[in-house]
């Protein structure tokens, strides 16, 4: 009894100090978590420290090369970044019910170790659903065929989810900071709340299906937090809002848009200025979360091309939106997309095209010259160096206030233990593109201020926004204010440290530090004003181009322009284990003005180790190495001829060289033609076709012919749907209706026997096409005819708000012959090969289509195609409509060393133009390399005309197999106007060149028809 009492008294304080922690806002496992992932109110705190989670959104299934994500790693981690948000695409994983596939390009393991590796932390969103502008919203085509309504609590998905959920929900967890990985959050599902315009969501419903979906991944073993993107910031799964509720509460916006045609045009109604009050409203206990904010922008059929959409999502925009949400103390962030890839193999959705660019920092053959990287790289940079920051209260800013005019907002965050405070600043109409001059009244330990003390006035240009600051801790000296905005600091061998700040060109700037530091002392520059006032040493400079550098005390301040802020990078210096790369307040770093990129940075003895890319021959200066000189400099693994500058900073000079790459002249490679359309002949046998007689289905269309003729009831769900619909004349046929549908910039083309009757090319607009085709003869009664439909699937909506819009079918959904009832024909129809039984494991599921080529497996490497006609894609083409198929190889031969990223590129034939008359020719090509679709051409729609393909997929050191798809959409059929492998920019890079990605080649395929 005794023993009972003790164990009774012993449960009762364990749940006290449940209760207490949780009242305490930090809502740990701790007996699992082992204290390594605790928050409060203010932050994340991993491993006892407070860290911003400074993530950005990397889909590793939109590179697969395993092999480079090491490489994307290193670039977020160069930004100053210390996370990653990923989603795993389900749809790709299983995309044969009950077969889930977890290896080869499909495979975490690699990510888990680059992750860790670099020093990344990880946010994993594995849905089931995931948006993304993937594909059904990365749900398996096989679930559109279900009755019950996706992403609900009907038996038929709960059960579809419980098998992805216990197999990827493992990995994951295998993968948790726990069990030394890089996994710190977990998402489960993704902007499952009441979705804008749309009132009949089934809440109920909501709250269940989400306490399901939490409590699988929960039964996998995954102890991390759970995080909510709430997308309609209405507090909805907070914690302490019922089932399904969170530990943490994120929000999701995006308002910049995607107007891309027009990027100079700053949306309004979705810029945010209250967050922090609902904040504070719905989640007061726990840090203030983004987990999707723009970081960029999608363009889609007929649109204007990723380029555009990085101007839409620019420097400016990151400058203004990004502090914008500083302002409201957000310490968990994650932009989306920091790195966007590739839709390739028809991941995408139809409302896009095969790049997934995303106009993002890093573009998508993964360089990092947008001016959008080095502006996140200062703002990074600076919250890493500013822990005040972590525990700032925002105030409640107000347009003319602190002195300023009112046309410019300023929003305080006030020090919480600290005395340090940031001034965020930008024009009460965010959109502004006037220049306005200002003063600020500042409270400081020195005092009440009007600064600038030394006369002049602060200058805001249009559309930019700054962070000044007051008080601020520089290694345990106080700066008590600058104007400037800081990009780093750090303790410096020699000097006791180092200050950076930058303005923009023809900014006056000021900042201060206490009289009681040494004289400051202009060692570097001129120009600058240093004058003894108010018990200040105060410092005032109008921002050019050259570097101004102060000594004060034991402070030496670098006085940048912005875009020479760009060229430093802060390098983190490894630790011990278990802090390793990670990020710490505690560790050392480097500051070296560099060039193009530097990914990584160790000292041993007195040498410094460099890893990094230039695109041109660059000097390197050590600006700050912490604890002792360093004599001699390695760049990429090669010594350098290092010097002293006149200041005595070690330099040296990185000499760039452009390889020499032979590359393919396609124009006079020998390609090898087949007839990629065979089913149009008199004698094609499509026995082995599948039968449409489902009468009825799950679709939320009802149908409109006696039986389905969707796709998805069928197990097709990808690439492109051919139809044959068989019947006998009766000669009192004289036209063929059809209703077809493929999404977004689908074509159709329409064959009777091998006579061609029309095509639909395509519109930016149309998912559904109808039209009534007239025939050119009478048909002979008694006669046995055909009706070959070719459509162009362009992937599935994405969107799943709790209704089944997504179900929404393609293929054929009404038809009608004159003379006959429905019933008189007979409907077969295929899509790729085996459907959801799908025969190349190795690529996925959704890489092939029908086209009779991809059905017998011609695009991957080594065809047999040494029968086939010759006949050049560039000079012959195609004489009337249909699909023709071209094949060639060839050798590539890149030097190690180099990173040269390559793109495919198509020219039309006609002039844009032309094509914009609608007098051009109208045609698509699909692009596959080494059996990899890699990319999707209309001709008439684009705006895409150059396709990346990364290293691994294309062989940098060996031989390479194209083969394209010729569709030609006219009675003229079409040929291209020129074909060409063009690298883009090429790098001497520190980056690891990796393994090809798997490249099974042709074999017999059983059963191909």
């Amino acid at each position: 009894m005794k023993n009972f009492l003790f164990l009774l008294l012993g449960i009762v304080w364990l749940c006290q100090a449940s209760v207490l922690r949780e009242e305490a806002g930090i809502l740990n496992r701790a007996d699992t978590l082992e204290e390594l992932v605790t928050w409060d109110q203010h932050s994340l705190i991993i491993r006892g420290e407070r860290i911003m989670f400074f993530s950005g959104e990397f889909h590793p299934f939109r590179l697969p090369v395993p092999g480079l994500w090491h490489d994307v790693f290193q670039k977020i981690k160069a930004l100053g970044f210390n996370g990653v948000s990923f989603y795993t695409d389900w749809g790709l994983l299983e995309g044969n019910p009950g077969h889930v596939t977890t290896d080869g390009i499909f495979g975490l393991e690699e990510f888990f170790k680059a992750a860790s590796e670099v020093g990344i932390y990880l946010l994993a969103r594995p849905g089931p659903y995931i948006n993304a502008e993937t594909a059904a919203g990365g749900m398996p085509g096989w679930t559109l065929r279900q009755k019950g309504i996706l992403r609900s609590t009907a038996p038929d998905f709960l059960q579809a989810i419980d098998s992805y959920i216990s197999i990827i929900g493992k990995i994951i967890a295998e993968a948790q900071i726990t069990n030394g990985g890089p996994v710190i959050m977990v998402q489960p599902e993704n902007e499952y709340s009441t979705w804008p315009g749309v009132t009949d969501f089934p809440n109920a419903m909501n709250r269940e299906y989400m306490a399901h979906v939490e409590q699988k991944f929960r039964d996998t073993g995954i102890v991390v937090p759970f995080v909510v993107n709430d997308n309609t910031n209405l507090g909805d799964f907070a914690p302490g809002s019922g089932a399904g509720a969170m530990d943490l509460y994120g929000i999701d916006a995006y308002p910049m848009r995607y107007d891309c045609a027009h990027p100079y045009v700053w949306p309004t109604y979705r810029f945010p200025r209250n967050w922090q009050a609902t904040h504070q409203l719905y989640s007061p206990s726990t840090p203030f979360t983004i987990a999707e904010f723009e970081s960029g922008s999608g363009d889609g059929w007929g649109g204007v091309g990723e380029d555009q959409c990085a101007i839409l999502v620019n420097n400016d925009a990151i400058r203004v939106q990004y502090k914008n949400n500083y302002s409201f103390g957000v310490t968990i962030f994650n932009s989306y997309m920091i790195y966007g890839g590739t839709n390739w193999g028809n991941l995408g959705y139809h409302g896009g095209y095969t790049s997934y660019d995303y106009g993002a920092a890093i573009t998508e053959d993964r360089h990092v010259w947008r001016e959008k990287y080095s502006e996140i790289k200062l703002e990074a940079n600076f919250l890493k160096v500013s822990p005040a920051y972590l525990t700032a209260t925002p105030g409640n800013g107000a347009n003319g206030s602190f002195g300023t005019p009112s046309d410019i907002a300023i929003t305080p965050l006030f020090g919480n233990g600290t005395r340090t405070k940031f001034y965020v600043v930008r024009h009460a109409d965010f959109t502004s593109t006037a220049n306005t001059t200002y003063t600020l009244n500042l409270s400081t330990s020195e005092g009440h201020l009007s600064i600038p003390l030394l006369g002049g006035k602060f200058s805001l240009k249009g559309r930019d926004s700054k962070i000044h600051i007051t008080d601020y801790d520089v290694g345990g000296i106080d700066l008590v204010y600058s104007s400037a905005e800081i990009y780093t600091w750090a303790k410096s061998y020699g000097v006791g440290r180092v200050l950076i700040v930058y303005g923009g060109a023809g900014e006056t700037h000021e900042l201060a530090f206490p009289i009681t530091l040494r004289t400051p002392v202009l060692t570097e520059g001129s120009g600058v004003r240093i004058r003894k006032t108010n018990n200040l040493w105060v410092i005032q400079w109008v921002v050019m181009p050259t570097r101004r550098v102060v000594q004060v005390g034991d402070v030496e301040v670098y006085l940048l322009w912005r875009n020479e802020a760009y060229k430093y990078w802060v390098m983190e210096l490894e630790a011990e284990a278990p802090i390793g790369n990670y990020s710490s307040m505690s560790k050392s770093t480097v500051i070296i003005k560099a060039g193009y990129l530097l990914r990584s940075a160790a000292i041993v003895g007195d040498e410094l180790r460099l890893m990094g890319d230039v695109n041109a021959t660059t000097e390197i200066e050590i600006i700050s190495v912490p604890h002792k000189e360093t004599n001699t400099l390695y760049f990429n693994g090669k010594s350098t001829n290092t010097s002293k500058s006149p200041q005595g900073r070690l330099q040296a000079t990185v000499k760039y060289e452009a390889p020499s790459i032979t590359l393919p002249d396609f124009s006079q490679l020998q390609w090898k033609y087949l007839d990629s359309l065979p089913e149009i002949s008199s004698t094609y046998d499509d026995s082995a076709w599948t039968p449409l007689t489902h009468p009825t289905t799950n679709n939320t269309l009802n149908l409109t012919t006696p039986t389905s003729l969707y796709a998805s009831d069928y197990g097709y769900h990808t690439g492109s749907l051919i139809y044959r619909g068989h019947f006998i004349a009766n000669g009192n046929e004289s036209n063929f209706f059809i209703n077809a549908t493929g999404g977004i910039g689908f074509g159709y083309s329409i064959w009777l026997n091998s006579t061609f009757l029309s095509s639909w090319i395509g519109s930016s607009t149309n998912q559904t096409y109808w039209q009534t085709l007239s025939f050119p003869t009478t048909l002979k009664s008694g006669g046995a005819y055909t009706l070959t439909v070719l459509i162009d699937h362009m992937g599935q909506d994405e969107e799943a708000p709790g209704t089944d819009a997504v179900k929404f079918p393609y293929g054929i959904l009404d038809y009608a012959l004159s003379g006959h009832s429905k019933l008189d024909l007979d409907w077969k129809m295929t899509g790729n090969l085996g459907g959801e039984q799908y025969y190349d494991p190795a690529r996925g599921p959704r890489n092939e289509g029908a086209m009779y080529a991809e059905r017998q497996g011609y695009h991957l490497p080594n065809p047999p195609s040494s029968g086939w006609k010759v006949s050049s894609l560039i000079q012959d083409g195609i004489v009337s409509a249909g699909v023709g198929f071209y094949t060639t190889s060839f050798d590539l031969h890149v030097p190690r060393g180099y990173d040269v990223p390559m793109s495919f590129v198509f020219k039309p034939k006609t002039n844009m133009n032309q094509i914009e008359a609608g007098t051009g020719q109208n045609y698509r090509c699909q692009l596959f390399v080494n059996g990899y679709q890699f990319g999707k051409y209309v001709n008439n729609l684009g705006p895409q005309t150059a396709f990346p393909v990364p290293e691994g997929i294309l062989n940098y050191d060996g031989r390479n197999y194209i083969a394209l798809t010729l569709w030609a959409l006219d009675q003229e059929g079409c040929q291209l106007g020129g074909f060409e492998l063009v690298p883009q920019m090429p790098v001497f890079s520190g980056y690891q060149r990796p393994a090809p990605a798997p490249q099974p080649i042709w074999m017999q395929r059983q059963g191909a028809y």
